[in-house]
């Protein structure tokens, strides 16, 4: 019998953070970038409240949800585009502007699921050289072809923590052809406070070959209901909604997302967790010979290369504490593990252990 045959599809598979480690009890997940705080009790009162709605479609366009994103950070609207994650909306940008040969460019060490979805539609993809682990402007300006139709960018970078300052986010758009598409993943944001560092939305928002987006899986502690937004000209935005599914965005990810935003209480809470903990994590890390990024984020990626054992049975150590870290081989750098700040017991318990591991 002949069955259907699928187009051969020749793209890697992101691998996620080993969460199948089952055989280890009470484990602490550190490994993928995930709330130290969890969600806002309003966000899990208003997920509450929607169970007994489940059986009704959502909004199609989650309306509601844009309105608070306007509001919040006074933007317009319409020019707002909400999805499954901020990954949808970075599936329905390659979808929208990439055609087989087009060249779409990424840092090298850039967050994954960029190279990933431009492959997907048949993007040549191209790597711009980092330099110790931070993004180039230079690099990135090389690699542009007259075939370059995205540029993506994170910043602050995941996993590397580095980010481009002000100054050379607003030089990359300038040197940019202007039809080039600069796609700017802002999913740390909220984590990073330096004086030579705005937000891509900041930058941006008046821009018309600009996307921005967003996630609620970080800061706002809801990865497990994936919802992300995202922002650029009304051009760009009325597009993608003739592509984008219907009813994209749950029930419960919307109501929830609208009280997440509402709740600024809770967003200044988990920001000053994350502050303080960075900080200790930060110190404890140079007193075991670790190198690691200056605190940007919620997540720190650690190199084992001066320290008296390898990242491998770094892993295996912090495992068999319980411990669960995220592996560096698919970003394909060596010796190295990323660590999620997680609440305070769980950091307590990761000083203890790569303390004594190292000691």
């Amino acid at each position: 019998m002949t069955l259907p045959k699928p187009r051969k599809i020749e793209v890697e598979r992101y691998e996620g953070g080993l969460s199948q480690f089952k055989k280890i009890d009470n484990l602490i997940k550190l490994s993928a970038n995930e709330s130290a705080l969890g969600p806002s009790p309003r966000a899990i009162e208003a997920f509450q409240k929607e169970k007994d709605k489940i059986f009704k479609y959502p909004e199609s366009e989650s309306s509601s949800l844009r309105d608070i994103i306007s509001e919040k950070f006074n933007i317009n609207s319409e020019r707002i585009i909400c999805g499954a994650g901020s990954d949808q909306i970075f599936d329905l940008t390659c979808q929208l502007f990439i055609e087989p040969g087009d060249e779409v460019i990424v840092t090298e060490y850039g967050f994954i699921m960029h190279r990933i979805y431009a492959s997907l539609y048949r993007a040549k993809v191209l790597l711009a050289k980092e330099k110790n682990f931070k993004a180039s402007v230079d690099e990135i300006l090389k690699k542009v072809t007259d075939k370059t139709k995205i540029v993506f960018i994170a910043n602050p970078n995941n996993p590397t923590g580095t980010y481009l300052s002000k100054s050379e986010m607003l030089n990359l758009r300038k040197k940019l052809r202007s039809n080039i598409l600069l796609v700017v993943d802002d999913a740390y944001f909220e984590f990073l406070d330096r004086d030579d560092f705005t937000s891509g939305l900041d930058l941006f928002k008046d821009e018309a070959n600009v996307l921005i987006t967003r996630t609620f899986s970080k800061i706002y502690g809801l990865a497990g209901l994936r919802l992300g937004w995202g922002y650029s000209s009304k051009e760009i935005i009325d597009v993608m909604y003739q592509i984008k599914p219907p009813f994209n965005v749950n029930r419960a990810a919307l109501c929830s997302g609208i009280e997440a935003i509402k709740d600024k209480e809770w967003t200044r809470k988990a920001i000053e967790h994350n502050t303080l903990w960075s900080k200790k994590i930060f110190s404890v890390l140079q007193e075991c010979k670790i190198q690691t990024n200056e605190p940007t984020t919620n997540f720190f990626l650690m190199s084992f290369d001066e320290t008296n054992i390898n990242s491998d049975e770094a892993f295996e150590k912090l495992a068999n504490n319980r411990l669960l870290l995220r592996k560096m081989t698919q970003y394909k750098i060596p010796n190295a593990l990323r660590l999620t700040i997680g609440n305070k017991k769980s950091n307590e318990h990761f000083v203890e252990c790569i303390r004594s591991i190292l000691k």
